[in-house]
């Protein structure tokens, strides 16, 4: 693995063209799930990318897999792109995050903006994004743009620079710890 500083555009830059080449790859396959835990918390991030999966059958992740699969059904179709994402697309082009709830809307919306980039930067596809709550009746239109687009680009230097820790960030209590999925990993 070849030295990359944490720093800079170079990193995107770098991200960029190992994700165009498709004979090599990045040093850190982003997902989206990845971006989202970026914004939520690192911690949460550094676990996931070293293997640590949470209970995938708790009531919450559950219901969120059961409203993204009964929503909006027959008017989306998904794709799954490099390995790294999986689109949702409307029939009208748009590109569709469904979430269970807006009680994380940031993280939610910095996945969708990454999948946007995604598809601009890599693939030359400019599309814009609706982030869906079904059971809120809640939809929001989400565009790439210059100010969206540096938000993107800073976490991707943020998630590789959390990812390549040889050690987990440290603990930072959040409201949101006493529901995480991995809380017994950090607070036990």
């Amino acid at each position: 693995m070849d030295s990359v500083g944490w720093e800079g555009d170079s990193v995107v830059q770098r991200y960029i063209a190992r994700e165009r080449d498709t004979h090599r790859e990045p040093r850190v396959r982003i997902t989206g799930l990845m971006m989202q835990y970026h914004e939520v918390c690192t911690r949460e991030l550094w676990f996931f990318s070293r293997g640590v999966d949470i209970d995938r059958e708790t009531s919450n992740i559950q219901r969120g897999t059961h409203i993204d699969e009964t929503s909006y059904e027959g008017q989306r179709r998904s794709f799954s792109i490099n390995g790294r994402i999986v689109l949702d697309m409307l029939d009208s082009g748009e590109v569709m995050e469904v979430k269970a709830s807006s009680a994380l809307e940031a993280p939610a919306k910095l996945q969708l903006l990454y999948y946007l980039w995604y598809l601009d930067e890599i693939l030359d596809i400019e599309r814009d994004g609706v982030l869906a709550y079904p059971a809120e009746r809640k939809r929001e239109p989400v565009e790439l743009d210059a100010d969206s687009r540096e938000w993107v680009e800073e976490s991707i230097r943020g998630v590789i620079q959390t990812v390549e820790r040889d050690e987990p960030p440290e603990l930072e209590k959040k409201p949101y710890c006493d529901s995480c999925l991995y809380q017994d990993i950090c607070w036990v």
